[in-house]
Parts: C-alpha cells; sequence; structure tokens
C-alpha cells in the first residue's frame, strides 16, 4: 500500500513500455485461457495436438496484438484517467487484431496446406471478449485504487451532494473524484423524480431533493452542492441557491451539454454559481416571425453598439440576417474590442453585414454623411451618457448627449425616411430626482412629439420608446463594483440600508427592444416587467457569502450615503392605472403627458443653446421648466425647486 501511495501521490512516471509489456501479458492470459475455454467445454479428438498448434503460433498472435496496441497507442493512456474515450480505443484495438488474427490463419492455411485451422474462431471470438475485459478492468482498476489512495492519503476531504441523478450527475460526480485529487467526495444525489428516491448511482444514495433537502444537507455534513441539471429552469436553481446560502453551502452548477468539450464535461466547467444566477429571470418567448419579418435584409443602424446594451442588441440582430448593420459609437476602445469580439462570433458572408462606424451622434455633418451612405431603415438607439452621479456633476454634458443627440439623431431620422426608430430609455425618466434621468425625460417627450408632429405630415417615421431599470453586468453598475471590492478584500460600499432596485440581464433587457420595436406602431413608452426589486444590501450580503467569505469577519460593509440626485427606490409606472397591457406579458404601454411639438421644440432649442454658457444652475433650472417633475435630492440643484 505504501509503494501505491508514492506511486499516485508523488506523480512517478513508470515507463510506458512497462505498461505495453503488461498489456501484452494481460491479452497473452486471455488467449490461453480461451484455449482451455474452448476445449473444456467442446473437447476435440486429439486436444493436446491442437493446444500445441496454437501455442506454436503464439509468437505470431504476440506480433499481432503487440502491433494493434502499439498502434492505436493503448500503452500511452495516463490509466487513472481513463476514460469512456479509452475503452472505446481499447474496443477498437481489439477488433482490429481479432481481424488480423483471422487473415493470418487464411494465409497460413493457404501456405501450409493444412486441413487443421491455427485459429479456431471460436478461439478467436473467446479471446476478443477476454482481451477487451482485462484491458479495461486493469484501467479501471487502477483508477478506482487511485481514487481510494489519494481520498484516504487526503485529510481534508470535502463531502460534495450532487443535485441531479441523470447522465450529466454521474457525469460530474466521476469528474469531480478523478480531478479533484481526493479533495472532494461525492456522499449524496439529489434529485425530484420519485422514480429516484433510495435507489443507488455509482455507489452514492438518490435522496429526495424537496422534502428532505435541508436535513439531509445538515446530517451528511455537506459543504458544496453542484447542480447538475443542465436543463433546469432559472426559479428551481434560483431556489436551490437561496436554500445553500441560508445554510452556508457553496454551490455549483455545470454549463449546457453543448458548451461541454468535444463532449465531455471539463473539471474548469464546474463553476461557484454567480449573483447574477440568483436575478435571471426565465428566457422570453419572442414573437421570432415578426421580428425576422421586420429585421431580415434590412439596414439597421444601432447607435452606442459597443455599450452593454448596444453590443447585445447587435448580436441580437445578426440572428435575424440584416442586410447590414452599422455598429455605431465614438468610443474607439470599445469599438474596436467589439469588432473583435464580432470576429469572433460571426464568420462567412454574414461578417460581411457588419460595419463598425465611429462617429457622434452630436454631429450633423457626420450622420448626414452616414445616412446618405448606408440609408438606414431601422435605428436602435442606445447611445447615452446614464451615470447618475457623473451626470448631476455635468449636467451640460447629460444634455448634449443624451438631449442634443437624440435630437439629432431623431431629425436625421425623420429626413432621411428611416422606418423605425427605437429609443432606448430609463426608468429614473420616472419623475426625476437626477440630470440623468430628466435629460432621458426631455429626450423621450421630443421624439413622442416629433412622432405626432410628422405623422401628421405624411412622413413614416415610427418613433417608439422601451424604458426599463438596471441592467446587470452593464459598466458602471452594482454587481461588477461589488464584485470588485470583494476581490481587493472590501470593503463593500452601499449608499443606503433601505435602497432598491429592478435588475434584467443584458440579453433579457435587448430581446424586450426587439419585441417591443416590432410591436409599436409610433408614439409609444414601453414599459417593462422588472420582475420584483432587489435590497442592494441583500446582493451585497449574497455576493458574500457566493464568495465563500463571512459578513463582518473577512469582509465589512460600510454606507456611504446616497449620491447625488440618487433614489432610495425606483419606479417603473407598471400599476394597472398608469399603463396598458400588450399581447406580451412583461411589456407594457405607459400612459404619459402628450406634449405639443412646437412648444418641446423651441423648449429643447432653447436648452442646447445653454451649452455655451455652460452655467449649470441655468441649464438645470431649464430641464426643470421643461420637466416640472423634476424635483433634485441629495443634490445642489434642490435649491431651484424651491
Amino acid at each position: 500500500m505504501e509503494f501505491l501511495k508514492f506511486i499516485f501521490t508523488k506523480s512517478s512516471k513508470i515507463p510506458r513500455w512497462i505498461i505495453f509489456l503488461f498489456d501484452i501479458s494481460l491479452c497473452i492470459i486471455g488467449y490461453i485461457l480461451s484455449l482451455f475455454t474452448r476445449f473444456s467445454f467442446y473437447p476435440v479428438a486429439d486436444v493436446s495436438t491442437q493446444i500445441v498448434l496454437a501455442l506454436r503460433v503464439l509468437p505470431l498472435y504476440i506480433l499481432i496484438k503487440g502491433f494493434t496496441i502499439g498502434y492505436f497507442r493503448l500503452h500511452t493512456f495516463i490509466i487513472r484517467h481513463t476514460s469512456v474515450q479509452d475503452g472505446l480505443r481499447i474496443f477498437y484495438a481489439m477488433s482490429t487484431s481479432s481481424l488480423l488474427i483471422l487473415l493470418a490463419d487464411f494465409f497460413l492455411n493457404i501456405a501450409f496446406g493444412s486441413t487443421i485451422t491455427f485459429f479456431p474462431k471460436s478461439i478467436i471470438l473467446i479471446d476478443f471478449c477476454l482481451s477487451i475485459f482485462f484491458l479495461s478492468a486493469f484501467r479501471v482498476f487502477i483508477k478506482l485504487l487511485y481514487i481510494r489512495i489519494i481520498a484516504n492519503n487526503n485529510s481534508q476531504t470535502i463531502n460534495y451532494a450532487i443535485y441531479g441523478a441523470g447522465e450529466s450527475g454521474l457525469t460530474t460526480k466521476r469528474k469531480l473524484e478523478m480531478e479533484s485529487r481526493g479533495a472532494g467526495k461525492v456522499v449524496l444525489f439529489f434529485d425530484d423524480s420519485s422514480n429516484k428516491y433510495r435507489k443507488m448511482l455509482d455507489g452514492v444514495k438518490i435522496v429526495d431533493g424537496n422534502s428532505q433537502f435541508e436535513e439531509t444537507i445538515k446530517k451528511h455534513n455537506i459543504e458544496n452542492l453542484i447542480i447538475a441539471i443542465p436543463s433546469i429552469t432559472k426559479s428551481k436553481k434560483q431556489e436551490l441557491a437561496e436554500k445553500c446560502l441560508a445554510l452556508n453551502i457553496n454551490v455549483k452548477t455545470i454549463p449546457p451539454i453543448e458548451k461541454w468539450i468535444n463532449g465531455e464535461l471539463s473539471f474548469n466547467q464546474i463553476k461557484a454559481i454567480k449573483i447574477e444566477d440568483l436575478i435571471e429571470r426565465e428566457i422570453i418567448e419572442l414573437d421570432i416571425t415578426q421580428i425576422n419579418k421586420q429585421l431580415n435584409n434590412k439596414v439597421v443602424m444601432v447607435t452606442g453598439a459597443a455599450g452593454s446594451i448596444g453590443s447585445e442588441l447587435v448580436v441580437q440582430i445578426l440572428k435575424f440576417r440584416p442586410k447590414k448593420v452599422i455598429c455605431l459609437d465614438k468610443s474607439e476602445v470599445r469599438l474596436y474590442d467589439l469588432e473583435a469580439q464580432l470576429k469572433v462570433q460571426v464568420k462567412g458572408e454574414q461578417s460581411l453585414s457588419i460595419e463598425i462606424v465611429l462617429a457622434d451622434i452630436t454631429n450633423y455633418a457626420r450622420l448626414k454623411s452616414l445616412f446618405e451612405q448606408y440609408r438606414p431603415e431601422i435605428i436602435y438607439h442606445a447611445a447615452a451618457y446614464k451615470h447618475v452621479p457623473l451626470m448631476e456633476e455635468n449636467p451640460s454634458e447629460a444634455v448634449w448627449v443624451n438631449v442634443k443627440g437624440t435630437k439629432t439623431l431623431a431629425d436625421t431620422a425623420v429626413e432621411f425616411g428611416v422606418s423605425k426608430f427605437v429609443m432606448v430609455s430609463t426608468d429614473k425618466a420616472v419623475n426625476p430626482t437626477n440630470v440623468m434621468g430628466a435629460s432621458k425625460r426631455i429626450a423621450e417627450i421630443y421624439v413622442q412629439s416629433l412622432f405626432n408632429e410628422i405623422k401628421d405630415k405624411g412622413k413614416n417615421t415610427q418613433f417608439i420608446t422601451t424604458r426599463f431599470g438596471n441592467v446587470l453586468g452593464s459598466s458602471g453598475s452594482v454587481i461588477p463594483r461589488f464584485r470588485k471590492q470583494i476581490e481587493e478584500g472590501g470593503p463593500i460600499t452601499v449608499t443606503h440600508p433601505d435602497i432598491t432596485r429592478y435588475f434584467m440581464t443584458i440579453p433579457e433587457a435587448s430581446q424586450l427592444v426587439l419585441e417591443a420595436g416590432h410591436m409599436g406602431q409610433g408614439g409609444e413608452i414601453f414599459i417593462f416587467d422588472m420582475g420584483n426589486s432587489t435590497k442592494i444590501i441583500d446582493l451585497a450580503k449574497k455576493m458574500v457569502k457566493l464568495s465563500g467569505l463571512t459578513l463582518g469577519k473577512d469582509i465589512q460593509i460600510v454606507y456611504t450615503g446616497l449620491r447625488p440626485g440618487e433614489k432610495i427606490y425606483e419606479e417603473l409606472l407598471n400599476d394597472g392605472e398608469n399603463t396598458l397591457p400588450t399581447h406580451h406579458h412583461k411589456i407594457m404601454i405607459g400612459k404619459v403627458r402628450q406634449y405639443h411639438f412646437e412648444t418641446v421644440s423651441e423648449h429643447v432649442n432653447e436648452l442646447i443653446a445653454l451649452y455655451e454658457n455652460q452655467n449649470m444652475m441655468e441649464i438645470v433650472s431649464k430641464m426643470k421648466t421643461i420637466v416640472p417633475e423634476f424635483k433634485s435630492k441629495n443634490s445642489i440643484y434642490e435649491q431651484l425647486d424651491q
């Protein structure tokens, strides 16, 4: 046993020629056993003569077996990591050797003109079975011995449970025990299927994953749970993760089967669950047919294309095979990153439909040139300044980009007869308390009143606004910031203990924008169902737990106070009094005040003109005139409300 421990724990390398000789020896044993098996059950007149004849051709047998073992490189396998693929290689090698032995027997009969068979077919068949059995059993034995010895040698074995007693669960167990070098031991399987309860899978008991979950976790001292059901619903995954977090259990997941490497699960693909998984919602059902009619073979422009929402919109739009996608942004660095990303994701002729364009939406001359060149038919306008504290300190820039940029783009779209203009807005435009939200509300008002103006003049550009809350993983959002603070050892900074936010993922937001874009007829403000709001302090605590840290011991949470313009609670206008339903249960139409275009245009032009003087108080005062419900909070501009 000590010798085996030395071999496995010290990683001593056994020469491949020793494995080769051992494989040959196992085949010889199988051949001899096949002789005795054959003649014990079916005796012939002169058994000894037949056995002697069979043994005389043993060197030829060894030569053939040695050739096939060498050709298929069976001796080069890392035996302690034997897999199904190795078993297939053994099968192919032994099948080839049996065919070669049959051929050898045929030519020996021709050469010697003998009626005696040197290799009886029954012996070849028995030898084929025994050779596969011995070679496979030897490798499985070594692998199991390795797992047992390494596990016994590891004084810090961690108990794992796997949720899902199917093929994926079994693969996960074997991969974990093989690759963790004894650090992980699977002691339980959980499953929702009552047909599997109290049964065994690979020597491990299967337990009810519902009623017995918490008590079983405590009873068996489980430290880690791996969710190994690739098709599990997001709500079920979140439920399991919440239970585990309450019990201080680490949660890991495996990717969908289609993402396994060459059809096999990699140990490195067993990853800890992320906070995004606890907020993510079920996949949205899109009206693929209608969206395809809208986008297929069309020229589509996406502004802010290098941003979080814009880049995802580009990816989603490309699925509908548009004639061209114009990816417009003014950030050189982020456009370069987008181009590199698309080169990896988009291949063949479709890559020719992508145009990466560096441009500023506030520059009419540049926009006019682009519209003349590409003639866009649909615009998704995601370009904007969105960070609340920065815009509170720089109101003139919020006006210049969010208001003037939107106005310039919208006016150009009307001039060139764009059919649809879909603007991405924010829930912060609802009863705004900050400059950023107010600037987006003014942009909403402008495009909505512009539509009402042009439809009476026979122009066909449909202006549609989509409004939603915070997007998980977008630049500057709370989750990347918390993650960075945790990696740096803290503290985690939260502005207020009661602050809450609505969240959705980048793909979900982008898909809803496409869905709202196709259903809109012009003038609507579509509001997305954001689900339940999340308390930011709870989000921070969960992220600490998911990182394997202890709050108050390993890392602290510090309250910094509300930032300028920041709300404690966001508003979505999603109650029955303020919204109208649509055919999509996650999209509603906001009932908002209508504005006269001439009045709006006059006010907006006056606001933009104030940019020249850079008088921030004057600019914000004008914004409050246009949006009377704009009441500043925790800001120097509160004095303007008095």
